[in-house]
């Protein structure tokens, strides 16, 4: 009796939990403030979003996040990291990246907008004990500040294979690499070719790579366009493995002149426990010219039964509330 108790209470709670969130949505964008390029993730039963501060260069100096328990509430988490933690960094953070290990959150970032091998900048990692930070500097420079294969080292997504390898993908000006990242994320390991850089751009790739794996095959999106044009959108392509090759499948997220402009530089979140799957992207409201005038917004992933992914349609509306704690069971 005392199991069957403690069970109905447990219920109840959840039930009471779950109610006032009912037919309630996101609303896009999630959250007030010109926010770019965010970097979508569940922690500590938590969504996160990381995004870059949308402003001109030498006003992106510091970095916020944002967290809520069911998509609907969000909390600022003001500058966890800066240009004062990071030495090296004077401008242009972009494009965070996260991934927990162990029990420390590992940030890496694009810093200066290098333009060649002689600038100081780069992807840099920052460390920290708590999805919030802080994150000091893990490395006391960048862990890539050179061109391979014409990637400009920006936009860093780290993908974690199904046999616990962590990758670096990224690049800018219409190149992406995919590296291997030591245990410890201090530095960048050759293949066992003897390689270290290897380049899997596909067709119409700009920026903005992101990586996924489901049901066995990787899923491999990217931004094409213009940043601050109308041609901005996402496209995608599967392989069977990381390493490619990806041919272009077509495209998954653009503008709606209806709804917004400029939709693209995304990631993805999957519900732990579900197949249910978000996309998270920026875009430009209506009626904005200013190239940096972009929101973060959050809308439905879907596949169709051969697992190619479905035309996103970008709404106002956004997504419905699901709190962490119950959806494993919706």
């Amino acid at each position: 009796m005392q199991k069957k108790f403690k069970g109905s209470v447990a219920f109840l709670t959840c039930i009471l939990f779950i109610i006032p969130l009912w037919g309630q949505k996101s609303g896009n964008p999630v959250f007030k403030g010109w926010y770019a390029d965010p970097e979508g993730v569940v922690f500590e039963n938590k969504y996160w979003v990381f995004p870059t501060y949308s402003a001109p260069y030498n006003e992106q100096v510091f970095m916020d996040a944002f967290s809520s328990p069911d998509l609907i509430n969000w909390t600022k988490h003001s500058h966890i990291i800066d240009t004062i933690s990071i030495k090296w960094a004077k401008c242009a953070m972009w494009a965070p990246a996260i991934v927990k290990k162990g029990k420390q959150y590992f940030l890496f970032f694009s810093a200066n907008d290098i333009q060649n091998d002689h600038s100081v900048g780069g992807i840099g990692v920052a460390v920290a004990q708590k999805p919030e930070g802080p994150y000091k500097d893990y490395l006391g420079k960048p862990l890539l500040d050179k061109f391979h294969n014409g990637a400009q080292p920006i936009d860093q997504f780290i993908f974690r294979d199904v046999d616990g390898q962590h990758y670096m993908i990224y690049g800018g000006w219409r190149h992406c690499n995919i590296v291997r990242l030591s245990n410890d994320f201090k530095s960048i390991l050759p293949y066992k070719d003897g390689t270290t850089f290897r380049e899997i751009t596909p067709d119409g790739y700009v920026e903005g790579p992101f990586m996924f794996c489901k049901n066995g095959r990787y899923y491999f999106m990217w931004s094409e366009g213009g940043w601050t044009g109308p041609d901005y959108r996402v496209a995608y392509a599967i392989a069977d493995s990381p390493f490619g090759p990806f041919k272009r499948i077509g495209t998954v997220l653009q503008q709606d002149p209806k709804v917004a402009t400029g939709a693209g530089h995304h990631s993805v979140i999957n519900v732990p426990g579900t197949d249910k799957w978000y996309i998270v992207y920026h875009r430009r409201p209506l009626g904005e010219t200013d190239g940096n005038a972009r929101v973060t917004c959050i809308d439905k992933l879907e596949f169709d039964e051969k697992g190619f992914i479905k035309p996103v349609v970008i709404t106002f509306d956004g997504v419905e509330a699901r709190p962490l704690k119950w959806s494993k069971d919706r």
